[in-house]
């Protein structure tokens, strides 16, 4: 840590074990909100008598398309009201959304409780980034960010095995209740346990004019946007796995009860890399490790297309797995890291930086997921070019930054 951090209470500064546990507990709302509801996707398309299967997919695109705008309003809104006030107005904004979504009688209504869903945990999400920047910078962020990420792939591990037990006592509404529930703990813990680290001296009182003008900052400096683009296409291609794996094992593999095992397998693959990062990232440095798992995954991903041409689109499931798996471990190492070097120069607007950052990113994951995801043809082939894509564009974008920050002795 660099530092004492700032407070604004006597409330003692959290040990890291209870810090990193509470933090990848509250980030994780969004993957526990995406993940969870995989296995629900046939019940939601018989529910809504969809026609066309691919617009189950709608429900995890519509809850990152409300995270492009509670992203931009909760980064300004944590600089100049505290951290903990956007954490916790996210979480009340988050929870009316679940009431919404575990009510509708539409698919429309269901897509609307999603976004609002999304728009609300965008709180959480940026504030406590800003929070973790307000106490650890450079390389020791990314550290932090790697073993938040090493518990926080739990989530994504046991959220689909979580959604499958729920649809086998109840129905996906339930889904919704629990989302309810495990917010409301996060929520009393959080606002018992963690000081304020933005003291009111260091807020910035809220201005469009100001926040207009720190925005044009962020969105034209190269090296800022090339991470957060890198981050997006990255998360889109993550998004992209997603909204494809369910298909995939059902209408390949004839997997459906144990596809939470299946996806728990791959999912690990984040959770092993993320605890590497943090153990070699201050040894080896962001860039080194970003660069080589960018071309790994190029390399696994390129892999995982030949495979998928050669056997007609439907590669042996044990082939499918080992290659997910490695791609996955690719990603693991990847999103502490550009989120790190991305957050690096931001200082007091670390807020509003994490806002802009994070919006962006979101924006292109929607865009770049929901275009590759209309592709699907029950074959794994659209899957693999995507991550090809993704890797191809983040490999340009990282080594051009470095390049921009050496020509600049940034």
């Amino acid at each position: 840590m660099n530092g004492s951090p700032s407070t604004s209470s006597n409330k003692a500064m959290l040990g890291p074990v209870e810090f990193i546990s509470m933090f990848a507990l509250i980030t994780s709302l969004v993957a526990l909100s995406i993940d969870s509801m995989l296995p629900a996707f046939p019940a939601i398309a018989n529910s809504f008598a969809l026609s066309d299967s691919k617009d189950t997919q709608l429900v995890i695109s519509a809850l990152v398309l409300g995270m492009v705008f509670g992203e931009l309003i909760f980064g300004p809104l944590s600089d100049t009201k505290g951290r903990k006030y956007a954490i916790l107005l996210g979480m009340v904004i988050f929870s009316i959304g679940c009431v919404i979504a575990m009510t509708a009688e539409t698919f429309e209504w269901l897509l609307i409780g999603r976004a609002i869903q999304g728009f609300g945990v965008s709180g959480p999400k940026i504030a406590s980034r800003a929070l973790i920047r307000d106490q650890y910078t450079g390389a020791a962020m990314a550290r932090i960010m790697s073993f938040i990420m090493m518990f926080f792939i739990l989530v994504p591990m046991l959220a689909p095995a979580l959604g499958q037990l729920i649809l086998y006592f109840s129905s996906w509404h339930m889904i919704f209740a629990f989302f309810l529930a495990i917010t409301f703990i996060l929520a009393i813990w959080f606002s018992v346990r963690q000081a304020e680290t933005l003291t009111a001296e260091k807020r910035i009182p809220f201005s469009i004019k100001a926040i207009a003008k720190a925005s044009k900052k962020i969105l034209s400096a190269p090296i800022i946007m090339a991470y957060a683009v890198t981050a997006g296409v990255l998360f889109g291609a993550l998004l992209l796995f997603i909204g494809m794996a369910q298909p995939i094992f059902q209408d390949i593999y004839n997997i459906v009860d144990r596809f939470p095992i299946y996806f728990a397998i791959l999912a690990s693959g984040v959770g092993v890399s993320s605890f590497l990062n943090g153990k070699l990232v201050m040894r080896y440095g962001m860039y080194r490790l970003s660069i080589s798992a960018l071309f790994c995954l190029g390399i696994f991903s390129s892999l995982l297309l030949i495979t998928s041409i050669i056997s007609d689109g439907q590669p042996a499931l044990m082939w499918f797995m080992l290659i997910s798996f490695l791609c996955f471990c690719c990603i693991g190492i990847l999103f502490g890291n550009l989120t790190a070097m991305a957050m690096e120069t931001l200082g007091d607007i670390a807020g509003l930086g994490a806002s802009i950052i994070a919006s962006s990113s979101s924006l292109v994951s929607v865009v770049f997921s929901v275009i590759a995801g209309r592709y699907y043809n029950q074959t794994t082939i659209p899957l693999a070019a995507g991550f090809i894509c993704a890797a191809l564009i983040g490999i340009f974008l990282v080594h051009s930054a470095e390049q921009r920050k050496r020509r600049l002795n940034y």
